[in-house]
């Protein structure tokens, strides 16, 4: 599947060299990796239990907007630009990358009262990460890290004194070679997509449109529950039902989130469906649990 990724990028002259750094970066990264981190998994090449390329598919196809996370390296954020609007969004083959994901090697780990910073490396650069911890899963989270250890980081750009620097909402310590891989693979998919939408023309107007109607699409699912399977964004109804209760409760200030009966008190839909929505949303990003698997926020 990646010798066929890296042929199909070898159509488009513009994306060669992002497709040559990210084969170089999967190399270096390849002979970076520590082993003993992996003792319990399976060897270097996909096995049944990850993502095959039709999950790969299915995930990526969906809008990414600023709402959700952007698989990048570091290189690609090093080259990022600002948009220039109020939120400072960085900007990422012309789609606002604010929220991304990123896998890289912990390094220079330092650990204060109210936050940890580490640099994380994947093999095409480096960028410096902070993690506040401000409750106890928090600090928690933050103790089974360690310098040398391979972990993917979901988190906020945010520029610092001239700086780039990710905030990180969530740090998780990878247990299987082959996400790496998947991660690799997963930037090389995205930077095609947005590519070829740019290349689209009245096409990549049109799709750009549709995401940015993602607030008045949650509006539309609210006012008529399960109506249809899909709205603009790619999101089933109830998905999206979910992640605007969950924005509710993160903008009146609910540090541990919702838990997901509560979610289900409030939506009437059944336990099940609930649970459905929020594996999805969490796949796609969109949100975290938070204190434990019950309790979750919107990013």
């Amino acid at each position: 599947m990646f010798v066929i990724l890296v042929a199909y990028i070898s159509e488009y002259s513009k994306v060669v060299p992002l497709s040559l750094l990210l084969v170089s970066g999967y190399r270096q990264a390849s002979k970076m990796f520590s082993s003993s981190q992996f003792e319990s998994s399976s060897g270097g090449g996909l096995v049944s239990s990850q993502p095959t390329q039709s999950d790969l598919s299915a995930s990526t196809a969906k809008s990414r907007d600023s709402q959700g996370l952007c698989p990048v390296t570091v290189k690609q954020i090093s080259q990022a630009s600002q948009s220039g609007d109020e939120k400072s969004n960085f900007v990422i083959n012309n789609v606002d990358a604010s929220n991304v994901t990123v896998v890289g090697m912990v390094f220079d780990k330092t650990e204060k009262v109210t936050d940890v910073n580490f640099v994380v490396d994947d093999g095409t650069g480096r960028i410096g990460c902070r993690r506040w911890v401000n409750e106890g899963f928090d600090t928690m989270e933050m103790e089974a890290i360690w310098d040398g250890m391979y972990v993917r980081v979901n988190g906020h750009l945010k520029s610092y004194q001239g700086r780039v620097q990710l905030v990180a909402f969530s740090v998780r310590p990878l247990t299987n070679f082959d996400e790496i891989t998947f991660h690799f693979l997963d930037c090389i998919y995205s930077h095609l997509q947005n590519c070829k939408q740019l290349q689209g023309g009245a096409t990549t107007q049109h799709q750009m449109t549709e995401s940015r109607s993602v607030s008045s699409g949650y509006q539309t699912a609210i006012s008529s529950p399960l109506s249809s399977q899909y709205s603009v964004d790619g999101l089933k109804d109830c998905d999206q039902l979910v992640l605007e209760c969950l924005r509710q409760s993160s903008s009146i200030g609910q540090e541990k989130g919702m838990h997901m009966n509560e979610v289900c008190q409030q939506l009437k839909l059944p336990l099940e469906k609930i649970k459905e929505s929020m594996r999805s949303l969490e796949d796609e990003g969109l949100i975290y649990s938070t204190i434990d698997e019950f309790h979750y926020k919107a990013t």
